[in-house]
């Protein structure tokens, strides 16, 4: 009689931290460790004893940025290997053997590739869809498929050059005078239409206040999920877009699936994604199509289109260098010197929430989860305690500077330098300071 022999048992591998990508979110990782093998170091980030760890992956799961990954040594990443062979088989039968799985992935297969949405205004793209081709590269590259845009418009080919330069193996180019103007049924309707014809599994647009409505309305006709305003787009072992979003108020991040439907939808807000470089070298293919309405078709008329402004000239979004404010500034007038440092810096001055829930700033000057996402050169946070709805829009800023009475305030654990002491102070002696050496390096 042979013995049988046993498999081996599937290794569950250690937490690790992945260099530079922990944001101090506030231990959610280590409140979840079953057995208390994570600390937390003077930066906020975790610190995992191995010789405790479990593997429950239970921190990584909570992780909203994906900072923590589970780590094989090379013997257990062999065991794995092996037994991932050896279920191939029986992974094969027991879809077979369920017919609702067998049939859900026989209708979800059909469907391949990354789309962008192309959002344009007379010609002009909007720089969040180029962010978008950017991940949506790294999306597709992860599923081995191909990164498409799509471009709609009265004579915007050359948008179709500048997506290809941007990454886009190809592009859907929907050209027509009927597209001249954004009307919500007049892209719908050719929306749809593309993607019946081509069903691609991941759709991006930009959350702007043409992207929302948009992908809201395609969302709803082709009967599929929408995740709006993510924050952070990854691929699953399943294939799955995990879709990551702040929830709550900002109090918790929640990554969400959509694994019953295609294609799977997401939208992006401004600079939350790093703008991919251009190459002019790089080559695709421009498919043209027909727009899937005629001007008949369409009951709203363009007559004018005025363009806004918003209440101030300046476009926070795209600024180098910005100054913002809190409630620690204590009053309207104080912004002033704020003015007087950004100034000298050629920036813009921002503020937090609370600054203009007050009135002593105008709402296209807020920074965070219910105003902008910014990612300047230099951010200088002046009174702001560091709510995580502030730090999400701002937390991917190249070097960013806390000015603070508390040294406990939260904002301390993403600044790359901090400051404890008087803002009204220290801003204006860093301002003369500023202004000393501009002069000297003019002269």
């Amino acid at each position: 009689m042979t013995e049988a022999v046993k498999p081996p048992k599937k290794p569950r591998g250690k937490a690790s931290l992945l260099e530079g990508k922990c944001i101090a979110c506030g231990a959610r990782c280590q409140s979840v460790c079953p057995v208390d093998a994570i600390i937390m170091n003077e930066a906020g980030e975790p610190i995992v004893d191995t010789s405790k760890c479990i593997g429950c992956v239970k921190c990584v799961k909570v992780c909203p940025v994906q900072a923590l990954e589970m780590a094989f040594t090379a013997e257990e990443k062999r065991i794995l290997e092996e037994l991932a062979k050896s279920s191939a088989g029986a992974a094969v039968e027991a879809a077979e053997e369920d017919p609702e799985e067998a049939a859900l992935r026989k209708r979800l297969s059909v469907y391949r590739g990354v789309w962008v949405f192309v959002e344009q205004t007379r010609g002009e793209a909007a720089k969040v869809s180029w962010e978008l081709l950017g991940k949506g590269k790294e999306l597709a590259e992860a599923r081995d498929c191909e990164l498409a845009a799509v471009v709609m418009g009265e004579n915007v080919e050359e948008l179709c050059r500048q997506a290809i330069g941007y990454g886009a193996k190809k592009v859907y180019l929907m050209d027509g005078a009927v597209l001249r103007d954004y009307r919500t049924e007049a892209y719908s309707r050719s929306v749809c239409k593309l993607v019946e014809k081509y069903k691609p599994e991941v759709i991006l647009m930009g959350a702007t206040g043409l992207g929302r409505d948009l992908a809201g309305v395609v969302a709803t006709e082709l009967s599929t999920g929408l995740t709006a305003d993510c924050t952070g787009l990854s691929i699953d072992t399943k294939g799955n877009l995990m879709q990551t979003r702040p929830a709550f108020g900002g109090n918790i991040m929640a990554t969400i699936i959509c694994d019953k439907y295609r294609p799977q939808m997401a939208t992006v807000r401004p600079h939350v994604m790093p703008m991919p470089d251009f190459d002019a070298s790089l080559t695709g293919e421009i498919v043209r199509e027909q727009a899937a309405v005629t001007e008949d078709d369409i009951p709203v008329k363009v007559l004018k289109v005025m363009m806004d402004g918003g209440s101030s000239d300046v476009d926070i979004a795209g600024a180098e260098f910005i100054v913002s404010g809190g409630r620690g500034m204590m009053a309207k007038e104080n912004f002033s010197m704020l003015q007087d440092l950004a100034s000298v810096l050629g920036g813009v001055v921002g503020a937090s929430r609370s600054a203009v829930d007050a009135g002593w700033m105008p709402p296209d000057r807020q920074v965070g989860q219910t105003g902008k996402t910014v990612r300047p050169k230099v951010y200088i946070a002046c009174g702001i305690s560091g709510a995580i709805q502030h730090l999400v829009g701002m937390q991917d800023s190249d070097v960013v500077i806390a000015i603070n009475r508390d040294p406990e305030a939260p904002i301390f654990q993403v600044a790359t330098y901090g400051i404890v002491g008087d803002i009204f102070k220290i801003i204006p002696a860093l301002t003369e300071k500023l202004k000393a050496l501009k002069a000297s390096r003019s002269r």
